[in-house]
């Protein structure tokens, strides 16, 4: 019997070491994430095979979007045209002050494709009431389709509540579409919008679940939030649908995040994307019509890109964009977000402005709503003190937002977070302003979340408990997988 044991160990053994080779390494990986996998698969056998089924598998963008469809949705004209006025140097530079964004523009156009506008109004909002306020007076005014795309649904009171302008939009005869994350939004279900679709809207899930919690998928999620109504207007930025995005749920307390109303030809980027991700779950695709890139008669003259990445890129589009804002900024980077467990690039990148004399102010939570992910951002932000960076704990509730202001003359606000989860395996999308009033507003609002924040100093981090120090060690120790 003891012949038999020590036989299928040996078997399960060797062909573990088999699939660790071929799995990871048949993949193309960063170095810390290869071998984080390889300690998984190598010290939990069984379990970390399946483990790997579940979260560490690539996906391919040839398996999820067919872009021999997708490359007639959106206004691929337009984008050849940028293109071409880019690299014959007619576009004039935006009002960005002493920050000299060519290269950035440049870099987003030529090798992301990413239409560059300049006529847009744009509207930024701090607050969840007001930001949900303002979206459902404009799905009751929606006079054709609405395309909204949310990470997390909830069937709480705002979620009926933007449920509800929906069917009655729907009721009206505008055509709703809802797709959303099905790992995020597990608490919404087809029946939560039987009158909905009764009414004729449709209702899809991004990677739906086989059952409840398991989908060999799980660990790539759409974490986007789009809202496009009528082809005109959109919304982007942070908040999903749930009370606690109000500030009503106790464990958060107050929800602090940025939104933006988009009016302007920015729309169109949202659009191309919304019906990209749709028809990439193969649910009544969606084929270009006119009417979702209407003209647009807006007065603005914000200059906007819009990017978007996914583990589906070739290129880490928002980590890109991330470090190159980095390198344009002479005198300040202003930084908000929940989670800070960036790769070694972004963490090199901001020592290196701080070297350069560069100022970094960067806040976080002071609560975790992911308690390994909590710990990992604290001893990552942490670090960077010793290098002169103000690092500020945000004391008023939750801090959810996602910015990135340079030299106050752009400004980055999304769904992207700094790390590698939002960096090569989430479905992101960041809209970039370069225009120096709303940079000047978005800093505004910063300073304000600093008069409510606690500033974390070498001293008080030095004094942490033995408890807190393990917590952090093996957070930095599996951050690659987180």
């Amino acid at each position: 019997m003891g012949v038999i044991v020590d036989n299928l160990f040996t078997i399960i053994l060797i062909t573990n070491i088999l699939l660790s080779i071929i799995i990871v390494f048949r993949e193309r990986r960063e170095t810390a994430q290869t071998w984080a996998w390889l300690l998984v698969l190598m010290f939990i056998p069984v379990l970390g095979f399946i483990l790997y089924i579940f979260f560490g598998r690539g996906i391919s963008k040839d398996k999820i979007f067919d872009l021999r469809i997708q490359g007639k949705i959106g206004k691929n004209l337009e984008i050849e045209e940028d293109k071409q006025a880019l690299i014959r140097g007619l576009y004039p530079h935006p009002p960005t002050g002493q920050v000299d964004v060519k290269q950035l523009i440049y870099m987003l156009t030529v090798f992301e494709s990413t239409l560059y506008t300049t006529k847009n109004e744009i509207t930024l909002f701090t607050d969840g009431r007001e930001k949900f306020d303002a979206l459902i007076a404009d799905i009751k005014k929606a006079e054709d389709h609405i395309h909204l795309q949310y990470y997390i649904y909830r069937s709480d009171e705002l979620g009926i509540e933007v449920r509800e302008a929906l069917v009655e939009a729907a009721n009206r005869g505008v055509k709703v579409r809802v797709l959303l994350d099905a790992w995020g939004s597990t608490q919404v279900s087809s029946k939560f919008f039987r009158e909905l679709k009764k009414a004729g809207g449709e209702v899809a899930f991004f990677f739906p679940l086989f059952v409840p919690y398991i989908n060999p998928r799980i660990n790539y999620r759409n974490h986007r939030k789009i809202v496009v109504i009528d082809g005109k207007i959109g919304y982007t930025g942070g908040f999903n649908i749930g009370n606690e995005y109000l500030g009503q749920v106790k464990k958060f307390g107050y929800w602090r995040d940025n939104h933006l109303r988009i009016h302007g030809e920015a729309v169109y980027t949202l659009q191309n994307r919304f019906l990209m991700d749709w028809n990439s779950q193969h649910t009544k695709e969606v084929n270009y019509s006119p009417k979702f890139f209407p003209a647009i008669g807006s007065v603005g003259q914000m200059a906007v890109q819009i990017v978007t990445s996914g583990p589906d890129s070739e290129h880490e589009q928002i980590k890109m964009t991330y470090l190159k804002m980095i390198s344009l900024a002479k005198r300040e980077i202003l930084i908000q977000t929940p989670y800070y467990i960036p790769d070694g690039s972004i963490h090199e990148a901001l020592k290196l402005a701080l070297l350069s004399g560069v100022k970094v102010h960067i806040q976080i939570p002071n609560k975790p709503d992911h308690l390994l992910v909590y710990w990992a951002t604290y001893s990552f932000a942490a670090e960077l003190i010793q290098y002169g960076a103000i690092i500020e704990t945000y004391e008023n509730g939750f801090m959810h937002a996602k910015t990135m202001v340079i030299d106050g003359g752009i400004v980055s606000v999304g769904s992207a977070n700094i790390d590698v989860r939002s960096f090569r395996l989430d479905f992101e999308v960041n809209t970039l302003i370069y225009d120096v009033r709303m940079a000047t507003r978005v800093r505004k609002a910063f300073f304000e979340d600093s008069k409510v924040s606690k500033r974390l100093t070498e001293e008080i981090y030095e004094n942490r408990g033995t408890l807190i120090k393990l917590k952090e060690g093996f957070a930095r120790l599996i951050s690659p997988l987180l």
